[in-house]
């Protein structure tokens, strides 16, 4: 089996995880080509092992590669996309892992060339913190992998980049972009949205530092991801607006409710409400420690 060259733009959590968790469980082990505009993170691939080679100019970077991975901010990818696309070879993939599909998917498609593909793809795995120097290799280990199936590439080609992925641990499942971007809204983004939402409640209160001073668990648990990177989110939530609205909207008038049932008095909607939740979760939980192999994806 020959060596695949894979290049990586965009070395961070993500980039620089997947690298690590090819180069440490792909066999053979691909040649790796990192791209990034800062030195200092290429410089970190190297040390680290991530990477072969370390370029700062995308043309440059994908020049003979098999596989060519977009790990950047969404509203990123069109543009580097429109300036690798001529020189990217016949038979080339490219992918990407960016948190939306449908806008990334109509922008870089009618950029490519004949004989050059594109498949979308989503890691549902990642950490509070950016940054090649917090990658590791198990990032994706047991976690799902979503590609999507608008993809024109030949069985061959889509099937060496289902098979670089699941290498990795990641459980790869190919669904709708539309669907993809439906899900993602609620299981990912709106969750994003609300723990900053209550971070930046705390500004709203006159002595913030009092209230941070009194905080628990709960509080740190429920924020935690508010954390992530601010170029990121602010993407997705443009690139993604219609399925987080259509979310956020219900959120909307779930609190409504709330605020109506308290001040109103009403103690049955509002343990109907909490218990509804806890009701849910459990099933939930319960869900997740069955180790339930494959998701049951409408279709």
């Amino acid at each position: 089996m020959k060596q695949p060259r894979v290049t990586i733009i965009g070395v961070g959590l993500i980039g620089g995880s997947l690298a690590l968790a090819f180069k440490k469980y792909c066999h053979p082990a691909p040649f790796i080509t990192a791209v990034d505009c800062d030195q200092a993170a290429l410089d970190e691939a190297i040390q680290r092992g991530a990477a072969d080679a370390a370029v700062t100019d995308p043309i440059a970077g994908v020049q003979g590669a098999d596989l060519v991975f977009l790990c950047m901010p969404v509203l990123q990818m069109a543009s580097i996309a429109a300036g690798i696309a001529p020189a990217l070879k016949p038979g080339c993939i490219l992918t990407d892992a960016g948190s939306t599909k449908g806008l990334i998917d109509r922008q870089i498609r009618p950029l490519l060339p004949p004989g050059v593909y594109y498949v979308g793809g989503h890691p549902m795995a990642g950490i509070e913190k950016s940054g090649v120097q917090v990658a590791f290799a198990d990032l994706f280990r047991d976690k799902y992998y979503i590609l999507t199936d608008s993809s024109d590439a030949p069985e061959p080609l889509a099937a060496e980049l289902e098979g670089l992925i699941s290498a990795t641990g990641a459980r790869v499942i190919r669904m709708d972009v539309r669907l993809h971007d439906q899900y993602a809204a609620v299981i990912s983004h709106i969750p994003h949205v609300l723990a900053a939402a209550m971070v930046n409640l705390l500004d709203r209160h006159p002595d913030p530092d009092a209230l941070l001073s009194l905080a628990g668990g709960g509080f740190k648990d429920t924020t935690r991801i508010a954390s992530s990177n601010a170029d990121m989110w602010a993407d997705i939530c443009v690139s993604n607006a219609e399925s987080i609205n259509d979310s956020l909207r219900q959120v909307q008038a779930m609190i409504s409710s709330l605020i109506q049932a308290m001040e109103t008095g009403d103690r049955p909607a509002l343990h109907a409400f909490f218990a509804a939740s806890k009701r849910r979760r459990d099933e939930m939980l319960h869900k997740l420690e069955t180790n339930n192999p494959c998701p049951r994806i409408p279709g």
